[in-house]
């Protein structure tokens, strides 16, 4: 996929054109779960697959629409809850029931939309009230001197 644009496209331009498939491909998936009557009685659909999306991308980082061991590591690293490789492993097989090695975006929506709880889920979800509760200032920061500094 990625070497189909590479003939064409380097850089920046290949990127953004590889990004915008994936989101489209999500995107796709999005609207499947919108016309599932299994989950019609969702309470606001459409903002929590766009939020899932949203989150997904963030941390599909070879952009082919999974994730795997080590997207998994950066993100319970950036959301400051570091796993070993066996807890992630444990982490994955939840989610996808043991049938792959990787998450892809459906098995990810599935997880976050079911009732039951994976811990994924739970970190993800606590991760999302902890960015409500603590809203990041607005504007430039405040100016400084050379005597406020430490």
């Amino acid at each position: 996929m990625s070497v189909a644009l590479g003939n064409r496209f380097q850089g920046g331009k290949a990127f953004g054109l590889l990004k915008a498939r994936q989101e489209r491909r999500l995107e796709e998936i999005n609207r499947e779960f919108l016309c599932d009557q299994k989950y019609s009685d969702e309470e606001n659909l459409p903002e929590k697959l766009a939020a899932f999306k949203e989150k997904y991308m963030e941390f599909d980082l070879n952009n082919e629409g999974e994730i795997d061991l080590m997207s998994l590591k950066r993100m319970m690293e950036k959301l400051g809850v570091p796993k070993t490789h066996l807890e992630m492993k444990k982490m994955i097989s939840e989610v996808t029931g043991g049938a792959s090695d990787t998450i892809s975006y459906r098995d990810f929506v599935n997880m976050m939309l079911g009732k039951r709880s994976a811990v994924l889920k739970l970190v993800m979800m606590f991760e999302g009230k902890a960015n409500e509760s603590s809203p990041k200032p607005l504007g430039p920061p405040p100016e400084r001197d050379i005597a406020s500094l430490p």
